[in-house]
């Protein structure tokens, strides 16, 4: 079996050709490109950047628990992605400080190692990078540069020690078959530690949402890093090697970098001087319901709603505020979806008289640490302000 990418080729040669026309709904910041692009696999998103594509979601399907695969976020650092898999030739290769090296064929992974689901959220590091002042470089995302699924596949650790990884190893790291069109430029490898690709959790994963993954999101195989952002999540993945040693490579020691004392802050005039590589997913909540544009009738009952999440550690409560942040009313939380799952919460208002109205949003997890007023970084990552939601009453 084969799958096709060739209207993809086709696309980056004119990505105009699959623009759809209109029903531009949101209008975005300033710099956030708005055009609406059919991928093969895929409805209508926003693009970003056709090579190495980048596909944002639109805000109004984050309505829905779970991301449909043909709305769910894409984000590729490579322009040379495969043309077509043969499925049938593929391997997953466990090389290194192992007993017993592995070539894993799709069907023996099927068929010969234990199934396992989890329900996570795969959510660029950078997402909600407009957002942030003064304006930082890399790709604009929005709110749409994640996705809630349910993934299956097999556990890292049942790989790792059907291969005998030995006494030794330290790390762990993982490579797709994605290559840049320069051969200088470095392949985008990440690593995990021993003990953090052992611990259950980290999955090799062949379906999403109950489906093979889509070829933009990473198939034949994709690695899900729970609780983490979607940088390790490793697509098209069919490398991994067991180290004795500490990993390097310009993608864990140079790019996604963030502050070492843990706060994603730093000001433009002191940057921190120290780096560590970016991991956890931090605190955020955002509005999906009602849009910036939507025009909310007066005295009428509107359902306020949104999103929150974090590393797995868990969300205790939402609050809203309608006075500049003085008094915090309480939002209802939703059932957990999983532990590495977005959590829904909802509001019901009704508004008493028309004008402009500044909602806030601010989640807290079962720690009691809650989001912070203000956040900016170098590089736009890890979004974990309190949002604002701007709204019209008539």
């Amino acid at each position: 079996m084969k799958k096709n990418l060739f209207w993809y080729l086709v696309f980056c040669i004119s990505a105009a050709a699959f623009v759809s026309c209109g029903n531009k709904q949101e209008p975005p910041p300033a710099a956030v490109k708005d055009e609406l692009v059919r991928y093969p696999e895929k409805k209508d998103m926003y693009l970003l950047t056709d090579r190495p594509p980048q596909l944002e979601t639109p805000l109004k399907i984050f309505k829905e628990d779970f991301t449909p695969n043909e709305y769910f976020f894409v984000r590729w650092h490579m322009s040379q992605i495969l043309t077509k898999i043969d499925i049938d030739s593929f391997r997953l290769y466990i090389s290194g400080a192992v007993g017993k090296p592995l070539a894993i064929s799709m069907a023996d992974l099927k068929n010969k190692y234990p199934a396992d689901t989890i329900a996570a959220l795969c959510i660029c590091a950078g997402n909600s990078r407009s957002t942030f002042t003064p304006r930082v470089p890399g790709s604009q995302w929005r709110s749409g540069g994640m996705g809630n699924a349910v993934w299956k596949g097999v556990k890292l650790k049942y790989l790792l020690e059907a291969a005998g990884i030995k006494k030794n190893a330290i790390d762990i790291s993982f490579c797709g078959m994605d290559r840049a069109p320069l051969p200088e430029t470095p392949v985008f490898t990440k690593s995990l530690s021993v003990s953090h690709a052992m611990d259950g959790d980290v999955l090799v994963a062949y379906e999403m949402n109950g489906q093979p993954i889509p070829m933009l999101n990473g198939y034949p195989l994709k690695l899900v890093v729970p609780g983490w952002y979607a940088t390790y999540w490793i697509g098209a993945l069919n490398d991994i090697r067991v180290l004795a040693d500490t990993f390097h490579g310009f993608w864990m020691d140079k790019a996604y970098q963030v502050p070492a004392d843990g706060s994603f802050n730093e000001s433009k005039d002191s940057l921190a001087k120290k780096t560590v590589p970016i991991t956890k997913i931090n605190l955020h909540s955002i509005f999906v319901s009602p849009e910036p544009t939507d025009v909310v009738p007066v005295s009428k009952p509107c359902i306020v709603e949104g999103l929150a999440f974090d590393d797995g550690t868990g969300i205790k409560k939402v609050e809203l505020s309608f006075d500049e942040g003085k008094t915090w009313t309480e939002a209802r939380l939703n059932p957990v979806l999983g532990k590495y799952a977005w959590r829904r919460w909802k509001f019901d208002w009704t508004p008493t008289k028309k004008g402009a109205y500044k909602i806030q949003v601010k989640a807290t997890d079962i720690n009691g640490r809650s989001e912070v007023n203000t956040q900016w970084n170098r590089s736009g990552y890890a979004r974990g302000f309190i949002e604002h939601l701007d709204l019209n009453v008539n």
